[in-house]
């Protein structure tokens, strides 16, 4: 979709300008938003501002390179001459980025903010290096209101330190925009940075509307206007506006209603162990959203939506609103995507949902690492010593362990062998790296699929595992205990400063991504990895910072242990390790994007698409 022409004057100066309005948009934010935190804020100044530098110079640098390496145009610029009527049938995504790159800097132009804009190739990528750098703020504050909302007291009420932005917050969005998917079409001029942006932006929002306990209707209506804003960016995007967002603010819905009596007691004075009694329970609020480490199935959550629909519906009626919308547009258009209706036909794609863990594990390699050693140590782990209960409690969960491990082999021995699709586009095309993925495994040999089914597996372990922070020490026991007994435990624990953003996603929360992400892949018969980019980064915003001192087993341990513990401590380790991780991945694919383009041949020899440059890209 890269809109692309020479660089000419006029696109310099357009460049120039856009630069420079970046560089301003930058310093605005850390000045009117984060230096205002003053005190507050757990993040020194100049770690803030060191971040924002690097990250401005990194993005227009690969603008920069991009915009005169790579100067060629393959797609008309019709919306640059006002033909707004007039749509390439070969697009599949709604005008939004074109109406932001044509329209702002146009009203901008016209208001005296900006002294010249042509609709040049270097302004027009330029929307998507602003549109990294707003993302990125934009990730910091949404990680900031999951902090709050996290160490805070009960929901709707006033969080104690609600405006602080910590180190992890700061450093989380600096990686997110690193993420080598987000950076490199940072350079070029496609949908998925803007899109991106957009629905962190619906995040933030969303986030501060489940800190309250009521929502006026100005919220609701902003609510409507962002999820409206999302879906003129990319269609798919309505699954994380209505569905994770939607829902999540199903469950705060039930969470804040306000039971009318205490638990329901017994004849003994006990609290009553009757299903009814449970229920009755749960259809007038009392609910139990545990972390998800200690996770329970049980269906409390879903019996008082169930008995309390109108409180929820007056709740999410934005999010109704928005799907009803987007029901309408995909009965007028006669399809989701707007052109090229053939090749974008809705399929069951199982196998989506293994690919995606192990993209997860790649790209997250460094967050995943002590997992890793973790893992390594509980195969190799001794029942622990005490009594026969302990040691009947320990194999009891091993065992169960390993009857979801098979079930899960099985099933997905079952997807790989029933549902394993191959789209004709990602074998026609040789300049994408999926290409290559799937020529030299899936496509290789019968046996390779079957022998990805145990990286998959782990990977979705990992993945999961890494989300729900930090795990219970070896003969902990905490699901086993029941819900009940460790939902006051865990909540009534007043977390300390090293526990910090440390704390625990909440079962919702997981649950509404894992269901938002399976709606928005297994529907896409297409194995694109643009399409993963907002799955991983809500996964990411909502992974907490590394405990050690949790995750090893407290204190004891040996010297290297308490080495460890100490550098954690102090600051997440793994952040660095992630942030090296990316710049190496970046540099990796910008040097093969740039110095290594090459010529589409045919059989004899001949040259084929005129002649022009191809090149490796994600």
């Amino acid at each position: 979709m890269d809109s692309t022409t020479p660089i000419s004057g006029t696109s310099q100066v357009g460049l120039t300008t856009m630069a420079a309005g970046a560089a301003a948009l930058a310093f605005l934010f850390y000045t009117s938003v984060i230096k205002a935190q003053g005190s507050h804020s757990s993040g020194p100044l100049g770690f803030r501002v060191f971040l924002s530098v690097c990250l401005y110079a990194a993005t227009f640098l690969w603008l920069g390179l991009v915009s005169r390496i790579v100067p060629e145009p393959y797609l008309a610029q019709k919306y640059c001459q006002g033909r707004f009527t007039e749509w390439d049938d070969k697009i599949t995504t709604p005008p939004g980025l074109y109406w932001i790159s044509i329209l702002i800097p146009q009203a901008a132009k016209s208001s005296g903010l900006i002294a010249s804009y042509g609709c040049d190739p270097g302004t027009l990528r330029a929307t998507n290096a602003i549109g990294l750098l707003v993302l990125s703020h934009i990730a910091v504050l949404c990680r900031r209101e999951i902090e709050a909302r996290h160490d805070g007291g009960p929901e709707g009420e006033a969080r104690a330190g609600a405006g602080a932005v910590s180190s992890y917050a700061l450093h989380t969005g600096f990686n997110i925009a690193l993420f080598p998917l987000l950076f490199f079409f940072s350079g070029l001029y496609y949908t998925d940075v803007v899109s991106t942006a957009v629905v962190l932006l619906a995040l933030l929002n969303h986030l501060v509307r489940v800190g309250r306990e009521r929502n006026s209707f100005a919220s609701d209506l902003l609510t409507l206007v962002l999820g409206m804003a999302s879906l003129a960016m990319r269609q798919t995007n309505v699954f994380w506006v209505v569905v994770f967002m939607g829902g999540l603010e199903a469950v705060q819905a039930v969470k804040t209603l306000r039971p009318g009596n205490a638990i329901p007691q017994g004849p003994s004075g006990e609290p009553s162990e009757s299903p009814m009694s449970d229920l009755k329970g749960y259809a007038s609020g009392q609910v139990h959203d545990l972390p998800l480490h200690q996770a329970w199935p049980e269906g409390n959550l879903a019996v008082a939506a169930l008995c309390n629909p109108m409180r929820i519906l007056r709740r999410i009626w934005p999010h109704v609103a928005i799907l009803l919308s987007f029901s309408g547009f995909v009965s007028w258009n006669g399809g989701v995507v707007l052109g090229d209706k053939s090749n974008h036909v809705a399929t069951i794609h199982l196998a989506q949902m293994l690919y995606v863990w192990a993209f997860f594990a790649f790209f997250s390699l460094p967050l995943l690492v002590p997992l890793a050693l973790q893992l390594l140590r509980t195969i190799l782990a001794r029942p622990p010593r005490g009594i026969v209960a302990k040691t009947a409690a320990f194999y009891k969960a091993r065992a169960l362990w390993l009857v979801c491990l098979a079930a899960g082999v099985a099933l997905s021995a079952a997807v790989v062998r029933h549902n394993t699709i191959v789209h004709p586009f990602t074998l026609a095309d040789n300049r994408h790296y999926m290409f290559y993925v799937f020529r030299y495994t899936i496509r290789r040999a019968p046996w390779i699929r079957y022998a990805l089914i145990l990286p998959y597996t782990l990977s979705r372990w990992m993945v999961w595992a890494t989300l729900a922070g930090s795990a219970p020490a070896q003969g902990e026991t905490t699901a086993s205990k029941g819900p009940h007994k460790n939902a006051t435990s865990s909540s009534s624990r007043k977390p300390t400063q090293a526990d910090g953003p440390a704390n625990a996603v909440p079962s919702s929360t997981a649950l509404m991504l894992l269901l938002a992400t399976a709606l928005s892949l297994v529907t896409a018969p297409l194995v694109e990895p643009r399409y993963f980019i907002i799955p991983w980064v809500l996964w990411r915003l909502h992974v907490p910072a590394w405990s050690i001192g949790r995750g090893e087993g407290g204190g004891g341990g040996s010297a290297r242990d308490s080495v460890l513990r100490s550098l954690a401590g102090r600051y997440d380790v793994r952040l660095v390790l992630e942030t090296a991780w990316f710049a190496a991945i970046n540099a990796a694919t910008g040097y093969v994007f740039l110095m290594r383009p090459y010529v589409w041949r045919a059989e004899d020899g001949g040259e084929l698409d005129g002649g022009r440059l191809q090149r490796f890209m994600w």
